[in-house]
């Protein structure tokens, strides 16, 4: 077989955009992604954050609008979530937040609720309404240690 530079060009090509194929899936799949500049900083405090990571999305009418950056524990020992959304938003001070999974055992992600105030939080606002991440575990404790209660009941 005569060697032909042509022919090498084109394998190297194809086996590159393989390369660049695998690396785009690998970046996909394993939830990297350039979010570009911070924007708009806020902080929601919450008494149970279940399986809410860094960089889990948060949504307003399902539409993904920032990404939680940070979770660490306040002084009170309570979740505060600091989250990094879109620099153009401009959310009600009454706005509540709460950590809603995706499906029956999905990912967590922040749900935002505008609320109706004409006041905006500003940058490093707090927001104030929140509502803790249900575990699925308690529910089913609750249910299997309530179900029998009225059992034993006079009537």
């Amino acid at each position: 077989m005569q060697p032909s530079p042509t022919r090498d060009l084109i394998v190297g090509l194809f086996v590159a955009s393989g390369l660049a194929a695998l690396a785009y899936l690998s970046i996909q799949v394993g939830g990297m992604a350039y979010t570009g500049p911070g924007g708009l900083e806020l902080r929601a405090t919450f008494e149970e954050v279940g399986g809410l990571r860094p960089r889990a999305p948060i949504a307003i009418a399902g539409v993904k609008v920032g990404q939680v950056s940070h979770i660490e524990l306040d002084p009170e020992l309570r979740a505060r979530v600091t989250l990094d959304l879109d620099p153009g938003l401009r959310l009600p001070i009454d706005t509540s937040a709460r950590i809603v999974t995706s499906g029956l055992l999905g990912d967590q992600f922040i749900a935002l609720e505008p609320g109706a105030e004409d006041d905006i939080l500003k940058p490093g606002g707090e927001i104030g309404f929140t509502e803790s991440a249900i575990s699925l575990e308690s529910l089913i404790g609750k249910f299997v240690n309530d179900a029998g209660l009225d059992e034993g009941k006079a009537e």
